[in-house]
């Protein structure tokens, strides 16, 4: 079945079913009846739900992130439509994100086209042969997808792909009205690959106006067997990680906070693969210590009773270091001790005014952020691959976000922001020439988005976005070719250019098929063009160019449905990625992927069963790499279609059972023990997988 078939046979019966009946009543969905898509969506201005907001989002909340057990972010984020994790995907160094065919891990440019954030704190590592996400799905209670460049007005310039939001947990998630203190445990098991987790939470309520939290995780894991049973080399780890936050409230109201936190992900292994997007292979073994620290400071004024008044500021520290020793490459390149480092601070600041009338609202945010980023190497003989230097950005944004007579909402935005870069003395010892003029530049990124009700029940949206990404200093620095060899560095490298045009329709129903059930149905098409593409050259200078222009184009379609028993969800993301300079299909675009979830519930027992399959299709667009560089097996299997299916049980009495605190997880994941490789992965995927997970909450 071709591409194009499988977007019309699903639209088409997707379509049907979603088409609500004119008898519905215009009821207020129930509480306990809402879909995937009905998800509060967290904004600049008012809190909006998935289906109610002109841009392609998923939200998870804490259950969904609970009932995925999930052992890496992988777990966490491969059900959503057009969304990849990538490199070695399920191994917890080699993690990188790809969103509408944008992102691969193994180039520094991507590592820039999609911004990943922890509690609004930047995430960013680029190094060979490693992923650039460290962390611990244990530490999050939310997680948003924001697919496509119209993010980039709040959240920065350069998101051609998109946006990834990661929440921590915060002590009032543990403290019910009344309690001062709450202690959870949790234990996992995951038999393949024997994987153990054991988590404490300490939430302690200190008075009227100050709460505290302490979380420790400690994860550890062998190397997993694919679905023929085969060790996938070097896919072990060992990472302890916790959080520290302190929140303190400055009124009654308690609408005045500030909030400190700490967290840290470490991983300290000796002999593990240098590699970790694929098995160890050539790269061999080495000791490594990676450390992800993060400290932060924020204000928060709500003000309810002042509509000009609704303030965040923020101020952070972020550092992850990777400390390599003993490498079985041996020499003075790859394989000579280093620490490849990334220090970034960053202020956030930003207020939202409000204006109401009778019928309208309105929402006016404006905001400034300024970032440093501090690349650093670490060793003896400079590497021209990964430049030292400082990268310093400020940014300056505006969103404006009316709804009128709670029908039409419009989204105009705008950011505009200024980059310096500056290579630090190593970029010219390496050379034996002087080290270049800082480089400058600005980038501006507008946006439109609107969205009509015709009825409850059905609405149309769309959008344009245009963003422009800076060049990162790996791409004007680099330089591979040894002592004495002019660098030739790409100063003349141009941003790169997106033009996001994207539309689509909203059915959302309630009462569909019984009392109190409802449905959402939500389909986004999107185009996007790139000029000025930035690519590496291999054995050429400079490394870096412009090669001209890409278009990447495609639908995603999602649907939910909720009773007080049964629900269900589906997905599919489609994307079509070309190389318009040189007529052909880009390597990083994902083939077609269908994804169907149903489950059946017991409130009263407080059991939930369900079932989720992949359907993943054969990937037919990307020629096949030149013969000297292939592996034609692997090659073979990741372009293969494939489906998996899991299977889960979880228990979670209600608060009034004799067994509230407790929590209980069975969950069976490829149960038919299926042998595939996702196409943008290096590594095999999972064989069948068996997750248990026990957890009792005290509270006092």
């Amino acid at each position: 079945m071709t591409r194009t078939a499988v977007t019309l046979a699903l639209c088409t019966t997707t379509a049907l079913t979603a088409v609500p009946s004119a008898s519905a009543q215009e009821e207020a969905k129930p509480q306990n009846g809402f879909t995937l898509l009905q998800r509060l969506v967290l904004g600049a201005g008012r809190a909006k739900v998935a289906t109610d907001t002109p841009q392609a989002v998923t939200a998870l909340d804490q259950a969904d992130l609970d009932d995925k057990q999930a052992t890496t972010v992988t777990d966490l984020l491969k059900d959503i439509p057009n969304v990849s994790v990538v490199g070695g995907s399920n191994r917890a160094l080699g993690q990188s994100f790809n969103i509408r065919g944008i992102g691969k891990g193994e180039s520094a440019s991507d590592e820039g086209r999609i911004l990943v954030n922890v509690d609004g704190v930047p995430q960013f590592f680029e190094q060979y042969r490693m992923g650039g996400f460290f962390n611990d799905p244990e530490l999050f209670k939310r997680v948003e997808v924001l697919r496509g460049p119209a993010s980039s007005t709040l959240y920065g310039s350069g998101a051609l792909g998109g946006v990834i939001n990661f929440t921590t947990k915060d002590a009032s998630d543990f403290l019910a009205e009344g309690q001062t203190g709450s202690l959870k445990l949790k234990s996992s098991y995951d038999s393949n690959p024997d994987g153990y987790l054991g988590s404490a939470i300490l939430a302690m309520r200190l008075g009227a106006y100050a709460e505290v939290l302490l979380t420790g995780n400690y994860r550890t894991a062998n190397a997993f067997r694919d679905g023929d049973g085969a060790i996938v080399q070097g896919s072990e780890f060992t990472t302890p990680n916790g959080l520290a936050k302190g929140t303190f409230y400055l009124d009654e109201a308690k609408e005045r906070k500030v909030q400190l936190s700490y967290s840290q992900f470490t991983s300290d292994q000796d002999n593990q693969a240098y590699s970790q997007l694929q098995p160890t292979g050539v790269f061999g073994t080495v000791d490594r210590v990676v450390n992800n620290k993060q400290a932060q400071i924020s204000y928060e004024d709500a003000a309810t009773d002042n509509p000009w008044l609704d303030l965040k500021l923020t101020l952070s520290y972020n550092n992850i270091t990777n400390q390599q020793t003993n490498a079985s490459l041996g020499g003075n390149g790859l394989g000579q001790d280093s620490t490849y480092g990334y220090e970034s601070y960053q202020f956030l600041g930003q207020n939202t005014f409000e204006w109401t009338g009778d019928t309208f609202e309105n929402y006016l945010t404006v905001g400034g952020q300024l970032i440093q980023q501090n690349r650093t190497t670490g060793t003896a003989t400079p590497l021209g691959h990964h430049p030292e230097g400082t990268d310093f950005q400020a940014g300056f944004f505006v969103q404006n976000e009316f709804i009128w007579n709670d029908k039409l909402t419009l989204i105009p935005g705008v950011r505009l922001d200024y980059q310096r870069l500056s290579g630090a003395d190593s970029v010219g010892t390496l050379t034996g020439n002087q080290v270049p003029d800082d480089k400058t530049d600005t980038a501006f990124s507008p946006k439109l988005a609107a969205l009509y009700k015709f009825t409850d029940n059905f609405s149309v949206f769309g959008s344009y976005a245009h963003t422009e990404r800076f060049p990162s200093l790996d791409e004007i620095y680099s330089n591979d070719y040894g002592a004495g060899v002019t660098p030739n560095y790409s100063l003349g490298l141009r941003k790169e250019k997106s033009n996001n045009y994207e539309m689509g329709f909203v059915v959302s129903t309630t009462d569909l098929m019984q009392a109190g059930d409802s449905f959402d149905f939500k389909t986004t098409a999107f185009y996007n063009k790139i000029d000025d593409l930035i690519v590496r050259q291999r054995n050429k200078y400079p490394q870096y160019i412009n090669v001209g222009r890409a278009e990447i184009y495609g639908v995603e379609f999602e649907a939910g449905y909720e009773s007080n028993n049964f629900f269900a969800d589906a997905g599919l993301g489609l994307t079509v990625g070309t190389d318009l300079t040189n007529n052909a299909a880009l390597t990083e675009v994902a083939p077609a992927e269908v994804n169907i979830g149903a489950g059946y519930r017991l409130p009263d027992r407080g059991l939930t069963f369900g079932w989720e399959g992949r359907f993943v299709f054969a990937e037919t667009q990307v020629p096949v790499p030149a013969a000297t560089t292939t592996d034609f097996a692997a090659e073979a299997l990741k372009r293969r279609a494939f489906n998996t299916h899991d299977v889960y049980i979880n228990w979670r009495p209600d608060q009034d059972s004799q067994f509230k605190g407790w929590e209980a997880s069975f969950r069976v994941e490829n149960v038919f023990d299926t042998k595939y490789r996702d196409f943008l992965s290096n590594d095999n995927g999972k064989g069948r997988t068996f997750k248990v997970t026990l957890a009792k909450q005290f509270g006092w």
